[in-house]
């Protein structure tokens, strides 16, 4: 589990690192839906993106922890969660957005309670007998 925790750590920072830095080089044409939304939107996606950026940099943190800290893997994925929740509101608000949105709810609803089961898994398999060393400076 450990190991789980810890892939999955690396990969959600480095794709939101990802995500959020194609939103801020192509604006509006990187919201499925969005290309012709206007100035306003692409300025707030882009600083959006830089933000999404920022979050995917403190996952990279997290998991350059040694062991991973169970309270910043909580905080990360329930910031994510409250993502989740913000497109079900919009969707009870608004209806149905452009499909493309769909499978990133689901994913943004179903991958926070993955993260809080696992949280500890790291520092449970350190604290069994391992030296926990912290890496980041």
């Amino acid at each position: 589990m450990a190991r789980a925790l810890r892939v999955l750590t690396q990969l959600m920072g480095w794709a939101c690192v990802l995500i959020g830095v194609s939103h801020v080089l192509l604006g509006n044409a990187a919201i499925p839906g969005a290309a012709s939304a206007g100035t306003t939107v692409d300025s707030w996606g882009r600083f959006m993106g830089a933000s999404f950026s920022g979050y995917g940099l403190a996952w990279l943190w997290a998991a350059r922890q040694r062991p991973i800290p169970a309270s910043a893997v909580r905080w990360l994925a329930g910031v994510f969660l409250l993502g989740g929740v913000g497109r079900l509101l919009s969707l009870a608000l608004h209806g149905w957005p452009q499909w493309f949105q769909i499978p990133l709810a689901v994913i943004e609803l179903g991958l926070p309670p993955v993260f809080f089961w696992l949280a500890h898994a790291e520092e449970r398999a350190l604290g069994s007998g391992a030296e926990t060393v912290s890496t980041g400076r």
